[in-house]
């Protein structure tokens, strides 16, 4: 269980109840059924180590080698204190931490589904070397852009174990091809 901001035990009482009902499993069969969701936590991945073998090989294929990500001796005397991953790494994996999700699950029976993009993403707090995130999913919208064509809103926030704030917060939009 997670306190909520302010470490009140209302709060956590709620925290309890929202992990409850998020991570009873639902499965949703219709869009009018996935449109009563608006608004509501879908659910929550497993945690993901970030090692520093991780940071390096993203570090090669985007050709991004800043020290605060690759050279730890010259990352501890940053007020990191270590290595960070990149934010584009935080948010390039995403769908992998959606993967296995526990919650409410899709059973729309798409012929495809596109990630279309997202409206906005902010990286909040810095994911240190060693350190373990999971995403929490809400959706915020269901709309049919054209016939047979939804696009869902979601955010993705990426938690960071034992963190106050969120590494990442990102609103993702997905396109179901009907």
């Amino acid at each position: 269980m997670q306190l909520a901001s302010g470490g009140s035990s209302a709060g956590a009482v709620l925290n309890e109840q929202q992990e409850d009902q998020m991570t009873a499993s639902r499965t949703v069969e219709s869009v009018d059924e996935l449109k009563t969701l608006v608004g509501q936590e879908l659910g929550v991945g497993a945690w993901l180590e970030i090692t520093q073998d991780r940071i390096n090989a993203f570090a090669d294929v985007t050709e991004d080698h800043q020290f605060i990500h690759v050279d730890p001796e010259r990352a501890a005397k940053t007020p990191f204190g270590t290595t960070i991953a990149h934010g584009f790494l935080t948010l390039s994996l995403l769908p992998a931490l959606g993967h296995g999700r526990e919650g409410v699950r899709l059973n729309l029976s798409p012929k495809m589904a596109v990630n279309y993009g997202l409206n906005r993403v902010r990286f909040v707090s810095p994911v240190k070397v060693g350190s373990r995130i999971r995403m929490r999913t809400t959706l915020q919208a269901v709309d049919e852009v054209s016939p047979g064509v939804l696009q869902l809103t979601q955010t993705q926030t990426v938690e960071i174990e034992g963190g106050d704030r969120p590494a990442l917060v990102a609103e993702s939009l997905t396109r179901l091809y009907l």
